[in-house]
């Protein structure tokens, strides 16, 4: 039978060769052709086809694993971690000389002071919010970044923004980013794994965890906090364990011919991986967040033991158990699309009931975190991060709300030997905008990966012609947390 070339066989017969060769000998005379088997630091092709293989970092890291914990609906600065007696003097009055003041929802209101008491905490006098007893004697641990700025007031786009770096959805998240530049250190496992709220997912849905135009393999796996942790992981009952093995074994091979006609299809390698790393994760996601394989006492530390902090806590126990078996980026939202908005930390209605009723649900099981984490000793080489997608107005709504803020929020971290007890940048006197060294998100997320041993300047990923980065062409390290 004589064998037809398809059309794009044959350009890339006639031509590439030719260029290839071309390409090859200008690399070598500028010496920039790696030895053979030499893939470099953070990158994505590793030895065979495997996504999830380690890579080495740039540098030596701080940190091997990330947890970010994340108020889903945007958590007030001015009312936990970010005090303003200016408040308190100009109640009732409106916020002048900052320029037009753009609120999302109704008209602006006067300044509002909050409704909580603030005391210090620590060898480091931090101020912290009433509502937080239990992280609060934690301050000395942790670094405040209270000048976080975003580009939006809208819950989805900022949301995006704190993941992706941009406020459009379709692009790969921190979690991505972090998993294609350093790989997995447990190749049973994912190496992005999210958690989300018991009440439903968080405001704009898995676009939140997506790899992008990254290959799929990149994306975060989900984790449900209740239930199955892992949704569709069992095989069927009458199928085998063997059979398995034999139909992923023919697939592979099936899928293998194919990747050998078309080498650069990483979609395709990255669906042979997946299916093998589903097949891996049968035998031992299970028991990796089994949280009932906790001691008795661990378990009333998280909370487990009151029904209040117990989802939390358990979503809390999950990443423990998950960065001590090499998982690098865990990300747990608190806050959920449920039944009602008051299931998120969106105070527009009443911010003393809403703050009151959400701090209470995580307070006990964020502080048992650290403590935990410290314990064991993963806090010095894990980074933990707690952030909502934007902060909130100094004014009032509706009397006793507050609206969506950009301007301005707080950022905390722990972990990663970052130097505790400090405040970074801070808010005007009204806590409306960063004033003293504004952090962007871009910054954020420099940082991040450079305390897990990225350079983000180098961490790129060629899509459309252009190699692109998760900070774009911004980000500035955060002196005071990378010294």
């Amino acid at each position: 039978m004589k064998n037809f070339w398809s059309r794009r066989d044959f350009l890339f017969q006639s031509g590439g060769g030719i260029s290839g060769l071309a390409l090859a000998y200008l690399l070598n005379q500028q010496g920039l052709l790696g030895a053979a088997g030499d893939v470099g630091a953070c990158s994505a092709k590793a030895t065979g086809y495997n996504p999830y293989a380690p890579r080495k970092p740039h540098f030596a890291p701080r940190a091997t694993s990330v947890i970010s914990l994340f108020m889903s609906g945007g958590p007030s600065h001015l009312d936990t971690f970010d005090p303003k007696p200016a408040l308190n003097k100009y109640a009732g009055q409106p916020l002048s000389g900052k320029g037009e003041i753009v609120v999302r929802q109704g008209n602006p209101g006067p300044l509002m002071p909050t409704p909580f008491q603030f005391r210090k905490y620590g060898q480091c006098g931090m101020d912290v919010s009433e509502i937080f007893p239990m992280i609060a004697q934690h301050v000395d641990e942790m670094a405040f970044l209270r000048s976080v700025y975003g580009k939006s007031n809208d819950h989805v786009q900022a949301t995006y923004e704190l993941n992706t770096g941009k406020i459009q959805m379709g692009l790969p998240s921190v979690g991505s980013w972090v998993t294609y530049g350093l790989g997995s250190e447990n190749q049973s496992l994912p190496a992005f794994v999210v958690i989300y709220d018991h009440r439903g997912g968080p405001l704009g849905g898995p676009s939140n965890w997506s790899a992008g135009y990254m290959p799929a393999a990149y994306q975060a796996t989900v984790f449900r906090s209740s239930g199955d942790p892992i949704i569709d992981l069992k095989p069927p009952a009458e199928v085998t364990t063997g059979q398995q093995r034999d139909r992923l074994d023919l697939l592979a091979k099936l899928n293998d011919l194919d990747l050998k006609k078309y080498p650069g299809n990483t979609e395709l390698a990255a669906r042979i991986s997946s299916y093998e790393l589903a097949f891996r994760m049968q035998g031992c996601a299970p028991e990796a967040v089994d949280v009932n394989r906790e001691s008795e006492a661990t378990r009333q530390l998280y909370g487990l033991d009151d029904k209040v902090t117990e989802p939390f806590g358990r979503q809390c126990i999950m990443a423990r158990r998950l960065v001590e078996r090499g998982v690098r980026f865990v990300q747990l939202y608190h806050g959920g699309l449920g039944q009602q908005n008051r299931d998120t930390w969106d105070a527009h209605d009443d911010v003393k009931e809403n703050h009151t009723r959400h701090a209470e649900e995580v307070d006990r099981p964020i502080a048992a975190l650290l403590t935990d984490l410290k314990a064991r000793g993963l806090l010095d080489s894990t980074l933990v991060l707690w952030h909502g997608e934007f902060g909130r107005m100094p004014i009032s709504q509706k009397g006793v709300g507050r609206d969506h803020n950009p301007g301005t929020m707080t950022v905390w971290m722990a972990g990663a030997k970052i130097k505790g007890g400090q405040i970074i940048g801070s808010s005007d006197e009204f806590g409306y905008k960063a004033e003293q060294q504004p952090i962007a998100v871009h910054d954020l997320h420099a940082t991040l990966l450079h305390l897990l041993g990225i350079d983000h300047t180098r961490l790129t990923y060629l899509f459309n012609g252009r190699n692109m980065r998760l900070t774009d062409v911004y980000g500035e390290l955060i002196p005071q947390i990378v010294a």
